[in-house]
């Protein structure tokens, strides 16, 4: 049994804005379509992070992933980013950009791999083409995340 649960929120939502904020990730295009956000509930409906999906063509861009400080330390992003990904159709590949997260997507499956093999609808994102700088690590999901 999960000990979260995800709930859709619009990108305009201010408790997704305020924790993306806190936790110095970009907030420049989450009102852009095209992207789809959760809001993580503990069983006793505590806010305890966030996350979001960005489709790109057949692909897609894991973004905004996000456990509030508080719930840091507990396993919670393993399972956040493994929820938010169990819906999503697996013909498509899942990329990600991080500047300092790197090693945890790691453990969780992702593999760096250089911009030149990233799909064009991947590069085309706000995300990647302007808001990430181009030092960001891009990570796609190799195997399921554990």
């Amino acid at each position: 049994m999960s000990t979260i649960q995800l709930e859709q929120v619009a990108g305009n939502d201010v408790n997704l804005k305020l924790a993306l904020a806190d936790a110095h990730l970009p907030t420049d295009d989450i009102e852009d379509n095209g992207r789809t956000f959760f809001k993580a509930l503990s069983l006793d409906g505590r806010i305890i992070g966030f996350s979001g999906i960005e489709h790109c063509g057949g692909d897609f861009l894991l973004r905004s992933v996000v456990v509030l400080p508080d719930q840091r330390g507990q396993s919670l992003g393993g399972i956040l980013v493994e929820q938010t990904l169990a819906g999503l159709d697996r013909g498509g590949d899942v990329f990600l950009a991080t500047t300092s997260a790197a090693p945890f997507f790691a453990r969780l499956g992702f593999s760096e791999v250089q911009r030149a093999s990233v799909p064009a609808a991947v590069l085309a994102t706000r995300q990647l083409s302007s808001i990430c700088p181009s030092s960001a690590t891009i990570m796609r999901l190799t195997r399921p995340p554990t």
